[in-house]
């Protein structure tokens, strides 16, 4: 059966390695299997080890560490207690795997059991579904003082919807630019997904009253999580590792501004990005990469045609990237990119 599995693996694409570590199996012993025992000869321990624990002891283990005085504690703080009164039952190692076997390894303790949230999931698979936002910061000549960068992209085309600098960072100013963005693209925003951060102009009274009065719906990544918004900060990098970015702070918020709108120019129109074909996101969003990359597509079977002896593969693939996932490390291998910019 594993040997099925691991064969059909194979057959799709997989390397036979990655596969023989998905099931928990050597690549050593599938070749000793192939040559010497047709099935799966592992039969697992012939003996209880000599050390397990009895009966008894399990049973004695249950009651403490379920009793009045330890129920709220956690094993580690169970044994040191235990070993103060002169008892010494098991390590907590071996507490935990007691209490995982049957069943009672649950949050102890009066303290709220710890939230585990869902990553954030959106799928797009045409411009203006799903966006992305951020703020970043921009160096000014004072020491310490920053101006703030505000920055709309969508994660389908990756191009630049929108953006703003500002002397502080501030949630009216994200609403108005939000608010600015959809009439100058002439877009009826209802549906729309914008993701961001948990910063606090993202999550500003002001800012959800105005996507909500927009149609728009607010996504968040979660708390202490840096990488649910990768688009953005993928952005910001390429924005600030760029050779024309200024190696001194900006002077103003006007000088800052005069910079920035050169590079968003830069970016949306002359900006081969990788992750979508090295076409520009303007041509992305607008439909025009769809020639664009049929020519490509053209250009490459032809020269294959003219000198084949010269391709040892198939062409290079120009088709079209239909999917996006704001979650990138989680999408399917084909049909989707990660947050590359």
């Amino acid at each position: 059966m594993i040997r099925t599995l691991i064969d059909e693996a194979v057959d799709g694409g997989a390397r036979r390695s990655s596969a023989c570590r998905a099931v928990g199996l050597s690549v050593r012993t599938l070749e000793r299997w192939r040559g010497a025992h047709p099935d799966d000869a592992r039969e697992g321990p012939h003996r209880v080890p000599a050390n397990a624990l009895s009966t008894a002891e399990r049973a004695v283990i249950l009651e403490t560490v379920n009793s009045a005085m330890y129920c709220d504690l956690s094993p580690h703080q169970i044994v040191p207690r235990l070993a103060d009164a002169g008892c010494y039952l098991a390590s907590a190692s071996t507490l935990y795997r007691v209490l995982r076997a049957d069943a009672l390894l649950t949050h102890r303790g009066r303290a709220a059991a710890p939230v585990h949230r869902a990553r954030p999931m959106h799928v797009a698979t045409a411009p203006d579904q799903v966006w992305s936002w951020d703020i970043t910061y921009l160096k000014s000549p004072v020491r310490g003082v920053f101006w703030y960068l505000y920055l709309v992209m969508d994660i389908w085309s990756r191009r630049i919807m929108g953006w703003a600098v500002h002397p502080a960072q501030d949630e009216h100013h994200a609403a108005a630019l939000v608010t600015r963005i959809c009439p100058q693209r002439a877009l009826t925003p209802d549906g729309l997904v914008l993701h961001a951060d948990n910063g606090g102009p993202m999550k500003g009274a002001t800012m959800v009253s105005t996507l909500e009065r927009l149609g728009v719906i607010p996504s968040f990544s979660r708390p202490r999580v840096s990488d649910d918004n990768p688009y953005s900060e993928a952005l910001f990098r390429t924005l600030k590792h760029c050779p024309a970015f200024p190696t001194q702070p900006f002077a103003d918020v006007a000088a800052a501004e005069r910079w920035v709108a050169a590079f968003v120019q830069w970016y949306n129109h002359d900006h081969l990005h990788s992750a979508i074909h090295f076409v520009t996101p303007d041509d992305r969003h607008t439909g025009r990469d769809i020639a664009i990359l049929a020519h490509r597509d053209r250009v490459y079977r032809e020269a294959q045609a003219q000198h084949p002896e010269r391709w040892s593969q198939e062409t290079r693939n120009w088709t079209r990237i239909t999917t996006v996932r704001l979650t990138p490390e989680q999408q399917p291998r084909e049909g989707t990119q990660p947050a590359l910019v």
